[in-house]
């Protein structure tokens, strides 16, 4: 079938048995030697190869446990490359034995090492709806959707030992009326929010037919090498004793299942479950997207924590999740749903914030108590979880973008079509050669969090617009991202675009209008920059590489400090047209005073002079001052 490029799907076996695909130059594994059944068919079906996960998730449903039949089951295809499923759920064998001996260490010394807060906390999130925990990434939000939702949940604390009985969530009896568990009621104002991470979560986002699938035990039921030993002897619970060092959670002990043939660990449906709430969440409420996809991979990490799930169990519920949002989102059955939850979510945090669209997201990062206050934090806490104990292995490959995967991104990146925000979530893709994330259609190599940063590298020439009058991230937007690549930037629109990278792009920057500013010493990249409209706002002391020519009505707005070098540094030559205009402003901690001459831009060659030179002073004026290395401003009293 076509691909999402346009280009024809082919798939072949390789030399090692595993079925291959390929979309133009890139491939990925699907399956193993382990499915029979799909290797006998994949001849046949070389000619036109599997269907796009979007366009197959509705076949993930119990009587389909085979790649050929399961969409989900064949995204997840790279855990067959380390384990092959069994006659019966204790008879697996390891095909990897460094990447399974290396989850199962990692799970004995993480649950080994637990504090008592931490296996309350695991115990508090396996047991709280999973959807009712994920609310929590809204940070300062958080408070105002529960009650706008009418969210509720029974599981406020977690017990000093072992509970008597199964524990599992209700709605409090003293709740208001209409109250409802995880996103809340569909009778609420947020209603439709709470429909919309209902219908992500919805009867095709099932991890069992894939457990079923898999058969890869959990944990606390396998030894070092992943075998399940059953010991002959049960503990004090009346539950079977395994060898193994990995150590559940005294608070759950009795919530384990005691059928093991039909409680298999890999995927981990909590993960699943955590990350389809928060990209659902995520969507209607993009002011607190990073912070949303954070809690999922920290609440997935409790999964670990707790002893329930190995780290593979983890990495494969939010790679299913991710796909199985993706479909749900770009479903075009769900395009007037999506649409109005996040037309409600805005409409509903505005009015009870007192914000408006371009202030919301300025209130949504306001609280200094926030537990995802700090943004590198959380970016260190999702790379690492991203992989956790994989090894990387071969080549560097490019990836091709999964179909409708950029739907991921169409809140929180509004201003970029589709194509440029699927060349968004490739440049910002994780590496290739992790066995789990390199599956078919690779979508665990997708980072969410780094792609709600902008691009990671300019390969070809981009163009972005945005739009004041559209509010939001239509209105302002930041990209963090260290940017690289052959290919430029061009700014149009009347919107402001802030470039807060060390970027490394040689193709050049031009702005045609509104603002675009530099942040870092090195946001303009290596190559030339032109000014032809609009603002080039400096907000540190700014170098730019290659040559610097502004034009037409145009400003450069530049920042002095008191003892400093030049604000501008240009490593070529300087040409100033007409219409072009010089703002300064002083720096609030280190201001320079009046009778001192202030270095401001410095160049080897400097032709033409700025039309105005304005100084955001009540007291002082800048009178230029051109010299054979620039041009400098004395400050002298009004």
């Amino acid at each position: 079938m076509p691909s999402p490029a346009g280009q024809s799907t082919t798939a072949s076996v390789d030399r090692r048995g595993f079925l291959k695909t390929s979309l133009g130059a890139s491939a990925g594994v699907l399956a193993a030697p382990a499915f029979a059944t799909w290797l006998a068919a994949a001849d046949a079906k070389a000619a036109t190869g599997p269907a796009a996960f979007v366009d197959d998730y509705k076949s993930n449903v119990l009587t389909n446990q085979t790649p050929e039949t399961n969409a989900v089951v064949r995204i997840l295809g790279g855990m067959s490359q380390v384990w092959k499923t069994g006659d019966a759920w204790d008879t697996g064998r390891v095909l990897d034995r460094e990447v399974l001996r290396a989850n199962m260490r990692y799970c004995a010394r993480i649950t080994t090492s637990r504090t008592e807060a931490q296996a309350k906390e695991a115990f508090l999130y396996d047991r709280q709806h999973q959807s009712y925990a994920m609310i929590g990434g809204l940070g300062p939000l958080a408070g105002l959707y529960r009650s706008g939702a009418k969210a509720v949940t029974s599981i406020t604390s977690a017990p000093d030992g072992t509970p008597a009985g199964k524990i599992n969530d209700a709605v409090p009896a003293d709740a208001p009326a209409g109250s409802a568990l995880g996103a809340g009621s569909y009778d609420s104002d947020l209603g439709t929010v709470a429909k919309l991470v209902d219908t992500v979560r919805g009867p095709f986002a099932s991890g069992n037919p894939a457990k079923f699938t898999f058969q890869y035990p959990r944990p606390w039921r396998m030894n070092e090498d992943s075998e399940v030993v059953d010991t002959g002897t049960k503990d004090a619970l009346g539950y079977p004793v395994y060898d193994s060092d990995v150590i559940v959670a005294p608070q759950l002990l009795r919530q384990r299942s005691e059928t093991p043939q039909e409680d298999g660990g890999f995927p981990s449906g909590h993960t699943n479950a955590f990350h389809l709430a928060g990209l659902a969440y995520a969507y209607a409420v993009p002011e607190r997207f990073q912070e949303l996809v954070t809690r999922a991979f920290e609440l997935s990490h409790t999964r670990i924590m707790s002893g329930m799930h190995s780290t593979v169990d983890v990495i494969g519920g939010r790679i299913m999740a991710t796909a199985l949002t993706a479909a749900t989102l770009a479903d075009p059955a769900n395009a007037e749903l999506k649409a109005a939850a996040r037309a409600q979510a805005l409409a509903y945090f505005t009015e009870k914030t007192g914000t408006t669209p371009d202030t919301l997201y300025a209130y949504a990062h306001s609280d200094a108590d926030d537990a995802y206050a700090d943004r590198e934090a959380n970016a260190r806490a999702v790379r690492a979880r991203s992989t956790y104990v994989l090894p990387r292995r071969g080549r560097k490959e490019p990836l091709t973008v999964p179909k409708g995967a950029e739907v991921l991104l169409e809140t929180r990146l509004p201003y970029l079509s589709a194509a440029q925000r699927r060349e968004v979530l490739r440049t910002t893709a994780l590496p290739s050669g992790y066995v789990l994330l390199d599956g078919f259609e690779q979508w665990g190599r997708l980072n969410l969090f780094a792609a709600a940063d902008g691009y990671g590298a300019f390969d070809t020439d981009v163009t972005v617009t945005l739009d004041a009058a559209a509010g939001g991230f239509h209105a302002a937007d930041s990209w963090r991202n260290d940017i690289e690549g052959d290919g430029g930037l061009t700014k149009r629109g009347t919107g402001t675009l802030r470039l807060t990278g060390h970027n490394r792009y040689h193709g050049g920057t031009v702005v045609e209008d509104g603002t675009l500013v530099a942040a870092s010493p090195g946001a303009l990249g290596q190559g030339d920059v032109r000014v032809t409209g609009g603002t080039l706002r400096a907000d540190e002391v700014l170098r730019v590489r290659g040559s610097y020519v502004q034009e037409g009505e145009s400003t450069l707005e530049l920042l002095l400090r008191r003892n400093h070098g030049p604000a501008l540094t240009v490593s070529r030559r300087v040409l100033l047209g007409r219409g072009s205009v010089l703002s300064l402003r002083l720096d609030a901690e280190r201001p320079p005073v009046a009778g001192t001459t202030v270095p401001v831009l410095s160049a080897p060659s400097l032709r033409g002079r700025f039309d105005r030179v304005e100084l955001d002073s009540t007291t002082l004026r800048a009178v230029p001052v051109h010299t054979a290395e620039g041009l400098s401003v004395r400050l002298v009293k009004r």
